[in-house]
């Protein structure tokens, strides 16, 4: 059992906290069942390490201590002072994984010919981008793509609000904002900006073929000079008297409306 929270291994986990870390490593933390067990299932190979308290092992078996002993991966026993050392989470679930980056080229994203895509630009918040990752995952997206001026997709936070989505989908980080749309024009993929700006409705736009959203910053929304290298800059509708959404809530209904128009429900679904 693993019981110094001083030991070396313990500062290496803890210092994937910082980007500067992470990028250096190429590696990023997992903490909770939820998110180790959709590592372990959909990336085992991508998994260095495994860590768990002993209340861990007894509560979350079928999680993540199952799967890992079928996908030949160790699981190392520590207590709870050790877990909590390396995680960043204030309230640790009892269970982190070490896992390792493997970036996937936006062109060969494009090149699959996709349906359905988000691009974030200048999102600052974790939780958001979180979210909404987790959301692309759930209206069949094809991937998120996330610009090189948005939070670090790896950071803790942003992995935990993923719920494991992060190992369902590609997250293609670090690009550029200009060149990414000039590459989705190029491969004759539609870019839709969700701001409420736009002169065109939600309820009034064509979803059914590819296209990919473009979503801005939470505070001061997408620059004009963005806005105009989209296709169309759609403005999602509200009802009542709230002022507006926040990113994560607007990326969402948009992601969803684009899942209803690709996969039409029939009466025994």
């Amino acid at each position: 059992m693993l019981n110094n929270p001083r030991a070396d291994r313990v500062k290496a986990v803890r210092a994937l906290a910082k980007r500067s870390v992470r990028t250096r490593t190429g590696r990023f933390v997992v903490e909770g069942p939820q998110g180790v067990r959709e590592a372990i299932r959909c990336a085992p190979d991508r998994v260095i390490d495994v860590y768990a308290t002993r209340a861990s092992f007894e509560k979350f078996a079928a999680d993540f201590l199952e799967p890992a002993r079928a996908a030949g991966l160790y699981v190392h026993e520590c207590s709870d002072e050790v877990l909590a050392a390396m995680a960043d989470a204030d309230t640790p679930q009892g269970v982190l994984a070490v896992v390792r980056d493997e970036p996937v080229p936006v062109e060969a994203v494009l090149a699959g010919e996709p349906r359905l895509l988000v691009f974030l630009t200048h999102v600052r918040d974790p939780g958001n981008l979180g979210t909404v990752i987790r959301a692309a995952d759930a209206a069949g997206a094809a991937a998120v793509l996330v610009s090189a001026e948005s939070v670090d997709a790896f950071s803790p936070k942003v992995v935990r609000s993923t719920a494991g989505s992060l190992f369902h989908l590609p997250v293609v980080t670090g690009l550029p904002v200009e060149a990414t749309l000039a590459a989705l024009r190029e491969h004759g993929i539609p870019t839709l900006a969700a701001d409420g700006a736009g002169s065109d409705l939600l309820p009034d736009v064509d979803l059914s073929g590819p296209h990919c959203w473009v979503m801005g910053n939470e505070a001061w929304g997408m620059p004009e000079e963005l806005r105009a290298q989209c296709a169309r800059v759609v403005r999602v509708p509200i009802y009542g008297r709230a002022e507006s959404l926040n990113l994560a809530m607007a990326a969402t209904i948009c992601l969803y409306a684009s899942a209803g128009a690709h996969h039409p429900l029939r009466g025994d679904r």
